[in-house]
């Protein structure tokens, strides 16, 4: 083994490769997330097994695999690098204008007011700031922020928690039916299944799916349908065409907003439930950076949805709400 690797200090960005290569498997992987070549990322982990005088990775078996030694490696600097990124985001923290890479991601949801004056409002606090801005559903971006490709998210809060991620709750969006404009169905017969009118359904991979259903479940309700759909504009617009019902959120609803006058918006019957929607960060995103984002969303949240929203349908005012953070 070449002494002069044995003289050479132990590189932070060796061990972040490490960490990345171990998760994806590939040298390939690792190189397009760190933007590296593959020939870079492999040199770099070489001189840490060489470093070490271990081999950490079994270059032979594809996916790469880590030998017993790489795995207790791993687990004794999962640890540490959180640390150390935590400290790095500490020490930054106050210092937005020093941030010099920020990955946001938001659920569709917000992509049409909310995102587009989020993304001007940050060019203008952050002008030495790139950004990468990702739309993609609630599970996805979880992954991604798990995964160290994003650094902060919008989502709906996760059905399960994670110890890696920090959570700020931004608002409450209560459930709600929405019928055809031409029906005049009482909704217990709605929910109840005693019309022909069909349920149109987020499509079961969306945790919003997932949600509506567990609530169905303990209501002991069970809707037959015909139709499901990931994208609420089309259910909306199969709604308007009086092809059946839905239930969504005012949140979703307000963004329908050409199909408004063909449809009907109801609180849903019987108990009440709602998803929230968070922001969500990995524990080394900087304090400041959070609490820049946090109130330009809630301010926009408020201006552009949840004071319309009210004034057109009062009976949402003390359901359709921002959440205090604290």
């Amino acid at each position: 083994m070449p002494s002069n690797f044995n003289r050479k200090g132990l590189s932070l960005k060796w061990l972040e490769l490490f960490q990345i290569c171990a998760r994806k498997g590939s040298l390939q992987a690792t190189a397009q997330e760190t933007g590296l070549s593959i020939s870079t990322v492999s040199y770099h982990l070489k001189s840490l097994e060489e470093h070490l005088g271990v081999d950490l990775l079994d270059h032979s078996r594809r996916p790469i695999v880590l030998t017993p030694k790489g795995r207790a490696f791993l687990r004794n600097i999962d640890d540490a690098l959180l640390a150390i990124r935590k400290a790095k985001a500490d020490a930054s923290s106050g210092n937005v204008d020093e941030a010099r890479y920020l990955r946001i991601g938001a659920i569709e949801d917000l992509d049409s007011d909310i995102m587009p004056e989020l993304a001007v409002h940050l060019a203008g606090e952050m002008p030495g700031c790139d950004f990468l801005y990702h739309t993609a559903t609630s599970h996805e971006i979880i992954d991604m922020l798990r995964n160290r490709q994003l650094d902060l998210g919008i989502t709906t809060s996760p059905l399960d928690r994670h110890s890696d991620l920090h959570e700020t709750p931004l608002l409450r969006d209560p459930f709600v039916l929405v019928l055809p404009g031409n029906t005049d169905h009482a909704l217990p017969d709605i929910t109840g299944g005693g019309n022909k009118l069909p349920f149109l359904r987020f499509s079961s991979e969306l945790i919003i799916a997932q949600q509506i259903e567990a609530q169905l479940r303990r209501l002991g309700i069970l809707l037959a349908h015909q139709f499901a759909c990931n994208n609420n504009q089309t259910l909306m617009g199969m709604v308007a065409s009086g092809a059946g019902w839905t239930i969504t959120t005012p949140l979703l609803f307000s963004r329908a907003k050409r199909f408004h006058g063909q449809v009907q918006l109801h609180p849903f019957p019987g108990k009440s439930f709602s998803r929230r929607l968070s922001l969500v960060s990995t524990q080394d995103c900087t304090a400041s950076v959070l609490d820049l984002v946090d109130a330009k969303i809630r301010a926009s949240l408020g201006q552009h949805v949840i004071m319309p929203r009210h004034k057109a349908t009062p009976w949402l005012k003390d359901h359709f709400t921002l959440v205090d953070p604290t």
